[in-house]
């Protein structure tokens, strides 16, 4: 059997199977979008809706959004109750303390108090995730669209847990609970390393996946004007490597070893067991001249410099 390599491009990744270049073909036919339209083809008040966020962009998007920033208030400010109560009997406990020890333990109550917000909040978002009846699902259409709306609500409260706590608790069983919960479909012997990760519910990890630190995972990429929401796929055993890019339509194979700070495209397939090959950086060393010749180079200068003057 051939070996299987993966040749790692500036840009693009070529993909030789048995010496022969890999070609990713659309199948069906796809619809063409119309990203200036400002019509839509749903009926009744969703075609309504539809038409007016596309006749009025700015603040139709800023509507659409609207609601979810409510939400994440409310979660932010409910996940915060914890540590506040705890800083609150602390508060009252060090009444008549001397300063010292009373701004220790307000510090240690505060300490405790963020910690306990951020283990709220990662329970408490993936469940209001699941209350609201919005479902990520893979699309290809307008980003002024009513099938962004689940895309943006989905990440927006991933986002929440990401920036505030989640550094704080990766890599760890924490992170990978908070994402499983989010929709990740993870297998066993799984360790992420990173909070980089968008569109979780469209995400696959199989077992014994390996994320390394910062690497990049989403499943969407724009193309002239278009979102297009498509899964990813880590197969078993596969490696991502520091700072890594993985983009939407990807399916990396079995035991796969992506170098670090290396991006794989939309649409790549990644063979099980391909080895990347990165062509080494080149570079050449320095020649060094023999005394004689230094010698003889320098008399010649001096020749040169006497006639000259």
């Amino acid at each position: 059997m051939d070996s299987k390599r993966v040749s790692l491009g500036f840009l693009s990744m070529e993909q030789k199977f048995s010496s022969k270049k890999m070609e990713h073909r659309s199948s069906g036919r796809r619809e063409i979008v119309d990203i200036h339209t400002t019509k839509s083809r749903k009926k009744g008040l969703a075609g309504l809706f539809e038409g007016f966020v596309r006749t009025f962009r700015n603040f139709g998007f800023a509507l659409i959004l609207l609601p979810i920033t409510l939400i994440a208030l409310l979660c932010m400010g409910v996940s915060a109750v914890p540590g506040m109560y705890l800083y609150h009997i602390v508060d009252k406990a060090t009444d008549g303390y001397p300063l010292f020890l009373m701004l220790v333990c307000k510090g240690l109550s505060l300490s405790a108090g963020y910690f306990l917000y951020g283990i709220t909040l990662i329970f408490l978002v993936p469940l209001v995730n699941k209350i609201l009846p919005l479902r990520l699902r893979p699309w290809r259409g307008n980003w002024y669209s009513l099938q962004t709306i689940p895309w943006y609500y989905h990440n927006a409260l991933t986002y929440i847990v990401r920036f505030t706590f989640l550094d704080f608790v990766t890599p760890g069983p924490l992170n990978i609970l908070f994402f499983r919960m989010m929709g990740m479909k993870i297998g066993k012997g799984v360790m992420i390393n990173t909070t980089y990760i968008s569109d979780p519910a469209l995400i696959t990890l199989e077992d014994f996946v390996t994320i390394g630190g910062s690497a990049t995972i989403f499943a969407h990429y724009g193309q002239k004007g278009i979102l297009i929401l498509s899964p990813v796929v880590i197969k078993r055993g596969a490696t991502i490597g520091l700072k890594a890019s993985i983009m939407g339509d990807v399916v990396v194979g079995e035991g796969v070893v992506v170098p670090a700070h290396s991006a794989l495209l939309p649409k790549t397939r990644v063979p099980d067991h391909a080895k990347f090959v990165v062509p080494a950086q080149q570079w050449k060393a320095p020649q060094h001249e023999s005394s004689e010749d230094s010698s003889e180079a320098d008399r010649s200068n001096e020749t040169k410099d006497k006639e000259s003057a």
